[in-house]
């Protein structure tokens, strides 16, 4: 399959554990032959893509699928909780430490800098002092990825060169505008499946915040979505779960990890190969 336009843009968006689908898509796009130009990603697609973006092939997908396999052995979010409980005391502010996370990436990349990957990489992380979206360009990737993927309260605000970061999440959920404005023509979206459950309004008072919040983070990317041009084609991949939660406090429950990629794979791989076909 050969994907129209010039320019092709794998855009992958925020969503924790729930990550492991886009790695799903990621092999559906591998096996249909589709290769990016440019990589986007935010908080744990900035993981995914920056991975992948070193070498977008199949093996890369294969050391997404061990990484997310081994993810609870990994200790980015394994502290027991007298542990965490100690952090926030000393802390205040995270149940999690970086380190981790750092180390991961460290072990996972054979490039430090995002000017070296294979294919041009960006990820974007909120900053603080400029109440903004800040978009790494250049530089350490472990910086940059640790920055997009600091979500609030569960790890600390990543510090770059004096500037501190939060999940890149809170300022741009799934950036399809962004890659529209690098001369993306052909978008492949790479979500988590929260986008493909339509909100209600909330019945009950623990739902108005989970209501509110994914209204938050979803705004801008349907805002994008609704006024791109007319010479953009977007694809938004199927996770293939009719079930993924808005929001989830288990973020540290890899069960479903396996599944979710094998479902995401299937469901985006009818879907490519449905899409390829002559009309």
């Amino acid at each position: 399959m050969t994907a129209s336009g010039s320019d092709v843009a794998f855009v992958l968006g925020g969503g924790g554990v729930l990550g492991a689908t886009q790695v799903g898509m990621l092999r559906a796009l591998v096996d249909a032959g589709i290769a990016p130009d440019l990589v986007l990603g935010t908080s744990v697609g900035a993981l995914n893509g920056a991975v992948f973006a070193a070498d977008p092939s199949l093996s890369s997908v294969v050391r997404l699928e061990s990484l997310w396999s081994s993810l609870s052995e990994s200790g980015v979010f394994g502290s027991s909780l007298f542990a965490q409980a100690a952090r926030l005391a000393r802390h205040r502010t995270s149940l999690h430490s970086a380190l981790p996370l750092r180390l991961l990436l460290e072990r996972q990349l054979d490039v430090q800098r995002i000017e070296h990957l294979r294919v041009r990489f960006e990820c974007v992380a909120a900053s603080i002092e400029r109440s903004g979206a800040h978009w790494f360009v250049e530089g350490p990737i472990t910086d940059a990825v640790i920055a997009s993927c600091a979500v609030p309260g569960l790890l600390p605000p990543a510090e770059v060169d004096g500037e501190h970061f939060l999940d890149g999440g809170l300022v741009h959920s799934i950036p399809v505008g962004r890659a529209t404005r690098l001369g993306a023509r052909t978008i492949y979206v790479l979500h988590v499946g929260r986008i493909e459950q339509p909100l209600t309004p909330p019945r009950w008072p623990w739902q108005v915040g989970l209501v509110a919040f994914e209204i938050a983070r979803r705004h801008r990317f349907v805002e994008e979505m609704a006024s791109l041009p007319t010479d953009v084609d977007v694809h938004v991949l199927p996770s293939g779960d009719p079930d993924t939660p808005l929001a989830t406090l288990r973020y540290r429950d890899t069960r479903r990890v396996a599944e979710r990629i094998d479902r995401a794979y299937a469901a985006s791989a009818r879907y490519l190969d449905r899409v390829a076909r002559p009309r």
